[in-house]
């Protein structure tokens, strides 16, 4: 795995043009580790969905750099041809809902993006089993989405993010719907799995419940970004 992580510099984003152009993004920097879980939090509209988008090449910045893993995958314009094989093969992501596809089983359902990507289905398979078992959900692996408790939906899409095992997971609100005991749980599986994989993670989140576990947590406000250190309580 790469040793770079995210990085991000002088990252900005308008929409419009004259005078309704917004600056969503202002001059943004960050850096995630290799192994890191990075908290992201900040006021509606204060710019976290737009970063996100960016980072996860969904959007395009205005200007600025941005590195994810060993690609520099924009530099005041994309340096990919191919943004959907980016996202497939080298970002993960975990939303505030699974997401997972009703008439597929569980296997199936981490095993999809790296079959989408060439890998023969037995592979895939195979390494969507390791994920499932390492997750606690290996004794889950035939049943369908909907036979799962809400926890352990949210546990196979952290394994369908690390399926492919991207440099790169972003996860937007992943504990919002759950409570206490098993948002701290989601929050102790995606450090587990960082340090494993050497995955840096970005959490978007304003789940009160979870902020006191990062080591580091950017703030942004009015589109810039701020960090100061987390609590890093033990999970």
């Amino acid at each position: 795995m790469s040793e770079l992580g995210i990085h991000i510099e002088g990252l900005s984003k308008r929409y419009g043009e004259g005078d309704a152009a917004v600056d969503a993004l202002k001059d943004v920097n960050m850096r995630v580790a290799p192994g890191e879980v990075v908290g992201l939090i900040g006021p509606s509209g204060s710019g976290k969905s737009t970063l996100l988008k960016c980072l996860g090449a969904v959007i395009e910045p205005t200007s600025g750099r941005m590195t994810l893993g060993q690609q520099m995958i924009f530099d005041n314009g994309w340096k990919i041809a191919d943004l959907r094989a980016l996202r497939r093969d080298s970002i993960g992501f975990v939303f505030q809902a699974p997401y997972l596809i009703p008439f597929l089983d569980v296997t199936d359902n981490v095993a999809l993006l790296p079959m989408l990507a060439g890998q023969p289905n037995a592979k895939a398979r195979a390494r969507a089993l390791e994920l499932l078992n390492a997750l606690d959900v290996g004794h889950r692996a035939g049943a369908e989405p909907s036979q799962l408790s809400g926890g352990e939906q949210q546990r196979v899409a952290i394994a369908r993010a690390l399926a492919n095992q991207p440099p790169v997971i972003l996860a937007d609100e992943p504990t919002a719907p759950l409570d206490s005991e098993r948002a701290l749980g989601v929050m102790r599986i995606l450090n587990q799995m960082a340090q494993q994989y050497r995955t840096a993670i970005i959490v978007v989140t304003h789940d009160e419940k979870i902020i006191p576990t990062f080591k580091r947590i950017y703030h942004i406000r009015d589109g810039r970004t701020f960090e100061e250190a987390g609590q890093g309580l033990k999970l």
